[in-house]
């Protein structure tokens, strides 16, 4: 299969797991989706980066395949997850509701449409509950059918942003009632979801929510697709921020410098880089006399995903996350 076609089918999931200080635990998740339970290898599928953050003790895990076999890799690593990781002694300053959090799936290819993504996102959802019994699921975005609710606002109705969550309180769209053990997994698709993390110079976690709701997309002069948290981390502070492909172009008091932008089923995406967000960050941190400590990406940009994943699949590397350091492109 050569890359252009692999391109055009690819879809990738980062998958959010309540677990980044057993780093071989995590890694044990990560190779599930990349073999079976004999050993052999999944063709057509690559996991390109791991993410592990100890004081949030949440690693984000990219797993890259095509439409066609990213529910089989997802559903392997979301089951290792589940029997490897209890709730119940869950410790971190990140809110989260379930062992496995957040199972996101992105179109990567103009020919990857939003119903294929939204079909596989709820035989993900409906798959985790039959195979691993007392998983809980709700669904956002493109798999929820009906309203197509986003991931924050499915997150404020389920409690995700609660210090402790009244987990009986919620309604799962699969599965039973919430259990300890396992917690609450959100399912869903969408434009591809960039993560972008500003850490300030500062402990002050109320100048850190100052400047997030300053940038919040729902905030009059706000960042559009922006979503984002202000959390302690390492003894700073960072604006940890989702960022959300928006549709059409961006606004034009907002184009010094252009935005990623991208297509699905005929309509066109984009949304705000990195570099902008860093630097409304900075300005609203120095305004209030506090300096910037850096910016990371939880894994990469849509584009860079699709190339990367093109790259390990020609290859036929699967443990990218390995090679990635060592290989300049």
């Amino acid at each position: 299969m050569t890359s252009s076609i692999l391109g055009r089918q690819l879809v990738a999931c980062l998958l959010n797991i309540s677990e980044a200080r057993r780093k071989d635990l995590v890694e044990t998740v990560a190779r599930a989706a990349l073999y079976n339970t004999e050993g052999v290898k999944r063709e057509g599928t690559t996991v390109l980066n791991i993410f592990n953050d100890y004081d949030y003790n949440r690693s984000v895990i990219t797993i890259v395949a095509s439409i066609g076999s990213i529910r089989e890799a997802v559903l392997s690593a979301c089951v290792k997850a589940c029997g490897l990781i209890n709730m119940c002694a869950h410790t971190g300053v990140h809110p989260c509701l379930g062992a496995v959090d957040l199972i996101p799936i992105y179109p990567l290819g103009e020919e990857v449409g939003i119903e294929d993504c939204a079909q596989e996102a709820r035989a993900v959802a409906q798959g985790l509950t039959e195979r691993v019994q007392g998983t809980s699921v709700f669904l956002f975005g493109w798999a929820d059918s009906l309203l197509q609710r986003g991931l924050a606002q499915r997150r404020k109705e389920m409690g995700w942003f609660k210090k402790t969550p009244d987990m009986q309180a919620v309604r799962p769209d699969v599965g039973p009632q919430p259990q300890r053990r396992y917690g609450l997994t959100g399912v869903g698709a969408s434009p591809y979801v960039m993560n972008c993390n500003v850490t300030i110079n500062t402990q002050d976690i109320s100048v850190g929510c100052s400047i997030a709701t300053a940038i919040r997309e729902s905030t009059p002069g706000g960042l559009p697709g922006v979503q984002v948290l202000a959390l302690p981390h390492e003894g700073t502070v960072e604006i940890a921020c989702n960022v959300e492909s928006v549709k059409g172009d961006p606004p034009s008091h907002l184009t010094d410098e252009p935005w990623p932008s991208f297509t699905i089923d005929g309509q066109k995406y984009c949304h705000p880089p990195a570099s902008l967000i860093t630097a409304r960050v900075a300005e609203l941190a120095r305004r209030q006399g506090v300096g910037l400590e850096g910016t990371a990406l939880v894994g990469f940009t849509p584009h860079e995903c699709r190339r990367l994943a093109e790259f390990a699949l020609s290859q036929g590397i699967a443990e990218f996350w390995k090679e990635q350091r060592r290989i300049h492109m």
